[in-house]
């Protein structure tokens, strides 16, 4: 693996489906020693977590890590809310965006880098269900698109 290469553990798919997603970050994980060794081996749930902001810092909640099956003692708590790691002046940044009405910090995927658990998180608007049907027929029509010009190759 290259020095800068990203190892993908996990994607949110639900939340580019029921999100229109604003703004992208990128935010280091504090995790205990079992969480990690969970995650290389691919141990993570995503589909209800999000983040929050509290007492300045920032916060992922609901995040499920399955604890180490070869553990002895000491495993983790499945759901504990993560600390995230970012800058003081982005915390204040989301702090600011997310009291906007209807806005909400989820994450979209995690990943190590360079040896580091981080997770990429999405500013996001919920989708109303006429949004979700329009996306999904815009991605039928760009499909029937890209078969059709594949036959006339």
């Amino acid at each position: 693996m290259a020095k800068d290469q990203v190892k993908p553990i996990a994607r949110n798919r639900k939340a580019f489906h029921d999100y229109e997603i604003l703004d992208k970050l990128e935010a280091g994980i504090e995790l205990r020693g079992t969480e990690v060794k969970s995650l290389r081996n691919g141990k993570v749930q995503m589909a209800d977590a999000y983040a929050r902001v509290e007492d300045g810092q920032l916060y992922l909640v609901g995040l499920h890590i399955s604890p180490y099956e070869k553990t002895a003692y000491g495993n983790h708590e499945p759901t504990r809310r993560r600390r995230l790691l970012v800058h003081r002046r982005e915390i204040r940044r989301l702090a600011g965006k997310l009291n906007e009405r209807g806005l909400t910090l989820v994450p979209l995927s995690l990943y190590f880098r360079r040896g580091w658990a981080k997770v990429e998180l999405g500013l996001a608007r919920g989708k109303r269900q006429y949004d979700k049907r329009q996306d999904i027929k815009r991605r039928e029509h760009q499909r029937q698109i890209e078969r059709a010009m594949a036959r006339r190759r």
